[in-house]
């Protein structure tokens, strides 16, 4: 790779106005110069915004664009491993929004075409990279918690205003789409962040229900997994509850206390042990992706090495379609 990194972004959705897309720009040797969308005027209206001197609304044209030597993939999950896989065989390096795909299959593709061709793929579990979880990381290899014996997620929101449309709804809860609802949009953040702690996940299975019927994908799912080492683990999760049962909440039992802490809402990390009850509140970065784009940069760069790349997302999503019986 050249010094400098010149992204092209497939898609410019709401996810690139501050989590991703700025933080491309913030790193020494990286810019934005092309974005894509399928609506021209929308890919127009946000390259003008971003100071982005290119914009097209048809893939194959970024991706053969000469000045552009590394892909962002910022599209529904139906359609990452098509364009990555077009990415790799131009032999340009791709970082890709989570999951990887949706499902296990396309991502093993994915993992053949980036073997096969030598080009890197990456995906945007960035959680990996925050203070927050590099504290929670930190708290469990000190041994805060003693021998760590078991697992458990639990997740709960109210639906969304948009679930009640149903002429129209989120691309979100369309499994051909998304790989299924939103569970497959938010726990691939909770089972990255706990195998990148606890090693892979070997088996997995769950149970899963439309209790709300307001679309056809799931809206609760309960399941119980197992790390490689024999940790046994939980995860429920519902997207029609009541607002007075909203919870985020994953927490690490150990024999000699208890470390709580939340995915998205970045709550005060708690720590109950011997000595009482202790909070921990590291701060986050504005555009949260930033630690993540650094050290993909800094990869293509030849400066450093990022280990988040197409082969570990891929277990996530082997484990999620496990819990939803797509394999």
């Amino acid at each position: 790779m050249s010094k400098n990194i010149c992204w092209g972004f497939i898609g410019c959705g709401e996810v690139t106005e501050k989590k991703s897309g700025p933080a491309f720009s913030l790193i020494e040797g990286s810019k934005v110069v092309a974005v894509m969308r399928r609506n021209k005027d929308k890919a127009r209206d946000y390259a003008l915004r971003h100071g982005i001197p290119k914009w097209y609304d048809d893939p194959m044209s970024l991706i053969h664009d000469l000045d552009v030597n590394a892909v962002y993939i910022a599209t529904p999950p139906s359609t990452h491993a098509t364009y990555a896989i077009m990415a790799m065989k131009a032999g340009k390096p791709c970082y890709v929004e989570k999951p990887l795909a949706s499902n296990y299959e396309d991502c093993c593709r994915v993992n053949m075409i980036s073997e096969k061709t030598g080009v890197p793929c990456f995906v945007a579990y960035y959680r990996r990279y925050l203070p927050y979880f590099q504290k929670v990381r930190e708290l469990i290899k000190a041994g805060t918690v003693g021998h760590v014996i078991n697992v458990q997620i639990r997740f709960a929101v109210p639906p969304r205003d948009l679930d009640y449309n149903d002429e129209n709804l989120p691309w979100r809860v369309q499994a051909d789409i998304a790989g299924g609802g939103y569970f497959y949009d938010l726990a691939p953040h909770q089972l990255d962040l706990l195998q990148e702690m606890f090693g892979p996940i070997i088996d997995a299975e769950g149970y899963t229900g439309n209790r709300g019927g307001l679309y056809q994908t799931e809206d609760s799912v309960s399941a119980c997994f197992r790390f490689d080492d024999g940790l046994p683990g939980s995860g429920s999760w519902c997207f029609v509850a009541h607002d007075s049962a909203r919870e985020d909440s994953v927490e690490i039992i150990g024999d000699k206390g208890k470390l709580h802490f939340s995915v998205f809402t970045y709550a005060p990390i708690v720590l109950h042990d011997a000595q009482g009850r202790h909070e921990f509140s590291p701060d986050t970065p504005e555009y949260v992706q930033l630690p993540l784009i650094r050290n993909v940069v800094e990869h293509l760069q030849n400066k450093s090495v990022c280990t988040c790349d197409c082969v570990s997302a891929t277990s996530v999503n082997w484990v999620m379609d496990r819990i939803l019986g797509k394999i």
